[in-house]
C-alpha cells in the first residue's frame, strides 16, 4: 500500500483495523503518528457532537420561527459535513507537515526519526544477540550498492527497517565506546551533523548517495565509531 492510499483509507476511517491497513500503520513512525493523531481528532469530534438537547427545543424553535422571517438554518447534516471537512483538512495538513520536515531541515528530520526508531525498537532488540557475521551484514547492504571491508565490533543484530518514507539498514553493534545503533539511509545529508536528546546522542555522516547514522547513549564518544564505519564502506561504481 502506497502512502497516498494509506492516507486516503485512514482519513476515511481512522479506526479501520483491516489487516493491510494495520500492517501499513507499522511501516514507519510517521504512519503510526498520523494514525494516532487522526484517531485522537476523531474522538474529539465525536465528543464535540454529543450535545444534550432540551426536551422543549422543538417547541421553542417553532415559536421563534412563527414570528420571524424565514432564514437559512444550519442542518445537523451540514455540521457533520463541516466536521468531516475539518478532519480531512487536518489529515492533509499532517501529511504535508511530515513530508515538509525533510524539505525544511532534512538533517533534523533524520536525527529525530533515528532516535525515535532506537527508542521504539529497544524493548525488542536489547536482549538479542544473533552473532551476525560480516557476510550477513553485507547481504543486507546489497540493495544499497555497498558493503563493508570489516566491522569494528561485535554485531548483535542486523536487518532492514522502515525509516520515514524509505527503507534503511538497521544494525546494533558493540564497540570500544559501547553499544551503538547504526543506520544506513539512502538519502544523502549535506554535511556531518551531531545531535542529541535527554538520553541519546549521535552523528549523521554523508556517504556517497546515502547517510551513515550512529546513535549511542548520552555521553558516548560516537565520532570514532562513525569514522571507522565510513572508512570501511565500499560502494559500487
Amino acid at each position: 500500500m502506497d502512502d497516498l492510499e494509506f492516507r486516503r483509507r485512514l482519513l476515511a476511517d481512522p479506526f479501520d483495523n483491516s489487516p493491510d491497513l494495520a500492517e501499513a500503520r507499522n511501516v514507519s513512525i510517521a504512519n503510526r503518528k498520523l494514525s494516532d493523531e487522526l484517531q485522537q481528532l476523531d474522538n474529539k469530534l465525536e465528543l464535540a457532537m454529543k450535545v444534550d438537547v432540551p426536551d422543549d427545543l422543538a417547541d421553542r424553535i417553532l415559536f421563534h420561527q412563527s414570528g420571524q422571517p424565514r432564514s437559512k438554518s444550519i442542518k445537523p447534516r451540514t455540521l457533520v459535513a463541516l466536521a468531516a471537512s475539518v478532519a480531512f483538512a487536518f489529515g492533509l495538513f499532517i501529511g504535508q507537515y511530515n513530508q515538509g520536515l525533510s524539505t525544511s531541515n532534512p538533517q533534523l528530520e533524520i536525527a529525530q526519526i533515528a532516535m525515535e526508531h532506537v527508542r521504539a525498537e529497544a524493548p525488542f532488540i536489547d536482549g538479542i544477540d544473533e552473532s551476525v557475521t560480516l557476510s550477513q551484514v553485507n547481504a543486507k547492504l546489497t540493495p544499497f550498492g555497498s558493503n563493508f571491508n570489516a566491522i569494528p565490533g561485535h554485531v548483535y543484530y542486523v536487518n532492514h527497517c522502515g525509516f520515514g518514507d524509505q527503507n534503511a539498514l538497521h544494525m546494533v553493534m558493540d564497540t570500544a565506546q559501547g553499544k551503538v545503533t547504526v543506520f544506513i539511509v539512502p538519502e544523502q545529508s549535506p554535511d556531518m551533523t551531531q545531535f542529541d536528546d535527554q538520553s541519546m546522542q549521535g552523528v549523521i555522516m554523508p556517504v556517497r548517495n546515502a547517510s551513515l547514522i550512529v546513535v549511542g547513549g548520552k555521553g558516548q564518544d560516537i565520532s570514532p565509531v562513525a569514522n571507522s564505519l565510513r572508512n570501511e564502506l565500499n560502494w559500487e561504481i
